[in-house]
């Protein structure tokens, strides 16, 4: 079974060299450096649906670049493009996401949620002074006060309550007609992952469950970035209270529903997402437990 999508990465971070200006200087002066290709936040997609990087060489020198890593010693670089923090999902986005291979897929996730980060802390959170990138690009530093701030990640629980052999999912009125995942929400602080898995269920469907299983995880690049964790939890029961200011609907759903949107069958009662989430791994998972 496949890996959850934006995971595999073949760079090698080399976190020794972020703080090694002469070393960090010298990649930016390799001539086998290449740099990420965006369209604003967008990838730039070849004919053969892999990511286009160019050469150093062809690049403007005062772009700010972020040092994704290193792959058989050649530097591999994203610029940072400012004032588009933040922007929402593209259809251009996940037409790529469809035909990338899942290693580019990963290189790319990595550099969209650099990207973000950069965007959304310009101005210092302590002192409100301008910041300056730092540290190859996986930090900055603020003019005024000195603070140094990191790139940090969001913890998200994303699950399936199990009843009498269904799980339950959900839809926002958002999404495409007929599609429904898995439910999901921040973890709050003071909290365990059980502990908001149980919450999230009970606040958005009504439901209140037992035992939570953790099952995998995955970095998610869009709406800034996070790490879902994602989980299956025995529930109480199968009655709903749905909240409508969080789900448009939620439903139980057997093994063979789950199968048929997996497989985009003519039959499916629902429209699964996309390979590339990990709702559609954790549906995976659950459908080969039987």
């Amino acid at each position: 079974m496949g890996a959850p999508g934006f995971t595999g990465s073949p760079l090698d971070r080399v976190d020794h060299i972020r703080n090694d200006g002469d070393a960090f200087n010298a990649l930016l002066n390799d001539w086998r450096g290449r740099v990420l290709g965006l369209d604003g936040l967008d990838p730039q997609v070849s004919a053969e649906g892999r990511l286009v990087w160019q050469s150093l060489a062809d690049v403007a020198l005062d772009l700010d670049l972020i040092l994704l890593g290193l792959h058989e010693e050649r530097p591999h670089f994203v610029p940072i493009h400012s004032g588009q923090g933040g922007a929402p999902r593209s259809p251009a986005v996940w037409r790529a996401l469809a035909t990338l291979p899942a290693e580019e897929a990963a290189i790319y996730g990595t550099a969209r949620s650099l990207i973000d980060w950069h965007n959304g802390h310009r101005f210092c959170g302590q002192c409100g002074g301008p910041t300056k990138t730092f540290r190859a690009g996986w930090g900055r530093k603020c003019d005024d006060c000195g603070k140094e701030h990191f790139p940090r990640t969001d913890p998200v629980v994303i699950m399936l309550a199990e009843y009498a052999g269904r799980v339950l999912i959900g839809r926002q009125s958002a999404w495409p007609a007929g599609n429904y995942s898995a439910l999901a929400g921040f973890l709050e602080p003071g909290e365990s992952v059980e502990e908001a898995v149980r919450r999230e269920i009970f606040e958005e469907a009504g439901v209140r469950c037992g035992a939570v299983r953790y099952v995998t995880s995955q970095p998610w690049p869009f709406g800034g970035s996070q790490l879902m964790i994602a989980c299956i939890a025995q529930a109480e029961s199968d009655i709903l209270n749905i909240d409508t200011k969080e789900l448009e609907d939620a439903r139980w759903v057997s093994r063979d529903e789950v199968r048929a949107a997996l497989e985009d069958a003519p039959n499916k009662s629902f429209g699964a997402p996309p390979p590339f989430a990990i709702a559609n791994t954790l549906f995976r998972r659950w459908v080969a437990e039987s």
